[in-house]
Order: C-alpha cells, then sequence, then structure tokens
C-alpha cells in the first residue's frame, strides 16, 4: 500500500507549529476581522423598534 500524502490539515498544523508566534498573530487578525464584519453586519441589520 502506497503511503498517501499528508492532508492540508496536517500540513496547515505542521506548518503553524513550524512559525509559531506569526501564525497566532494572523490567526488573531482574521478573527478579529471576522468579529468585526459580524457586528457590522448585526448593527446595519438591526431591527427598529418604533416607539
Amino acid at each position: 500500500m502506497t503511503e498517501a500524502s499528508p492532508s492540508f490539515v496536517k500540513l496547515a498544523m505542521r506548518n503553524m507549529v513550524r512559525k509559531g508566534r506569526q501564525s497566532l498573530f494572523h490567526f488573531g487578525l482574521t478573527a478579529a476581522g471576522l468579529t468585526g464584519v459580524l457586528l457590522l453586519l448585526a448593527w446595519f441589520a438591526r431591527p427598529v423598534v418604533p416607539g
């Protein structure tokens, strides 16, 4: 049986371990950006309650 090439998840994990701090920084930026986009969408799509 031939050895299969490593999966994308294994490659990504290996890369993250190798790059360390830079990888965590990029993950943090991505998480902050996604949170910001979701908050903006929630703000602009909020219901207007008459009162």
